[in-house]
């Protein structure tokens, strides 16, 4: 299973960027989203940064993240804690498949 994982930039060294994430440091090729600055978040895939994403976001996929390694472990109580913004609301179809369901 191939996943991009959320990072942060510490800086750009040349068109590759300095990021910290779940793996500790690493560098990533920065040539399809473009010079970063410190802060930013990245969604880093075989060593490249495939797209700027906010806090936010990073925040969810690492906690869908720690969810999966918690079940690839065996442990499958408090899964909720890692979904809080899904937990208590209906599944939404994306934008551009909501018309045709109703077609």
């Amino acid at each position: 299973m191939c996943l991009a994982i959320p990072m942060r930039v510490l800086r750009m060294e040349g068109q590759m960027a300095l990021c910290t994430g779940r793996n500790g440091e690493t560098r990533v090729d920065t040539m399809l989203t473009g010079p970063l600055v410190p802060g930013q978040w990245v969604l880093g895939f075989l060593g490249t940064a495939r797209e700027v994403v906010s806090e936010i976001e990073a925040r969810k996929i690492n906690g869908a993240l720690d969810a999966l390694e918690a079940v690839m472990a065996g442990d499958t109580s408090g899964l909720d804690r890692h979904f809080a913004d899904l937990v208590g609301r209906e599944p939404q179809l994306p934008d551009f498949l909501q018309g045709a369901n109703h077609e």
